[in-house]
């Protein structure tokens, strides 16, 4: 028996070919300034901010990168793919980008509305389709009241309202007695408005009379209750802006709480009077503020927060 012929058994097994082509060397060349510029636009674009402004930002940066990347794409004839891909994304960003441009447009407030926006709330971050809702429940309506006449008149105007002044000077008198003034941006009556429950009425026991032509703004009670039961974080906005309107108006108080010395007398710290030397705490220095017939919303307002101080 003849032996087996082991070099005509013997072969070589060959290596598959790789499923992806494999780098033989690094390219020598940079991939140009086009493709580097795309990344930029793409890195400051992701780094937008929330909101209509932002989105807007976002998508503008986002399109030019893709854009760049696109053109890029478009020089090397072997990167189809990324061609199509770039450009789809560059498409499908402008598209957006003219939705949100068309939606902030949309939203469009007149001056005065604009200004409510800037000073009350565009600072707690309200955007502005939640403005919108809270102008569109006042329907947009600015009102006037004419130099001498009166918003509210003591023990006879309802309490079926909510407002804030936009232009002018508003006077608070109490029995004939001067309170202080209402300024442009702070509410006419968020002392009543806070004093009742949404189920109470009520009257204002302060004349609220204009001292020059004013501009306001007002929500009916009713209406403003039901918006803040379809929007919980509008009811927190406005008790937000309402409370510190308060504690504006009991500040500027300051200068009508004098103790029995005749010194000033700081709401913030009720158990203190500004008074130099060691009879400051003697308890004869203490608030005395005389009560003219029943207690407003105002004084109460006041009280609570000397209960609570103390």
């Amino acid at each position: 028996m003849e032996p087996p012929d082991f070099e005509a058994l013997n072969f070589t097994v060959q290596a598959a070919a790789p499923a992806y082509p494999l780098c033989a060397a690094w390219r020598a060349g940079s991939e140009g300034s086009v493709f580097h510029l795309a990344h930029v636009l793409l890195l400051l674009g992701f780094m937008g901010g929330s909101g209509f402004y932002g989105l807007l930002y976002l998508l503008s940066l986002l399109s030019l990168g893709f854009f760049c990347a696109a053109l890029w794409a478009w020089t090397d004839p072997c990167s189809t793919e990324p061609f199509l891909w770039t450009f789809a994304l560059f498409c499908a960003c402008v598209a957006q980008l003219l939705h949100v441009s068309y939606r902030l447009r949309s939203v469009s407030f007149d001056r005065d509305f604009q200004e409510l926006y800037g000073v009350l709330f565009q600072r707690l971050g309200v955007s502005l389709t939640c403005f919108g809702k809270i102008v569109s429940c006042c329907e947009a309506q600015v009102q006037v009241l004419d130099r001498d006449h009166c918003f509210a008149v003591e023990g006879k105007t309802p309490i079926e309202r909510l407002s804030v002044l936009l232009s002018g000077r508003i006077r608070v008198t109490v029995n004939g007695e001067f309170l202080h003034y209402i300024h442009p941006f702070q509410f006419l009556d968020s002392p009543e408005w806070d004093s009742l429950r949404p189920s109470e009425e009520g009257v204002f026991q302060v004349t609220l009379r204009a001292d020059a032509p004013c501009r306001y703004v007002s929500w009916r009670r009713k209406k403003l209750y039901l918006l803040f039961a379809k929007h919980r974080y509008i009811a927190k906005i406005f008790a937000l802006v309402v409370r510190n309107d308060i504690a504006d108006k009991l500040y500027s108080l300051n200068d009508k709480a004098f103790d029995k010395s005749g010194h000033r007398y700081d709401l913030r710290l009720p158990s203190y009077c500004h008074a130099p030397g060691a009879g400051a705490d003697r308890p004869d220095d203490l608030l005395q503020v005389p009560v003219q017939g029943g207690r407003t919303p105002r004084e109460r307002h006041s009280q609570r927060v000397e209960e609570g101080a103390s």
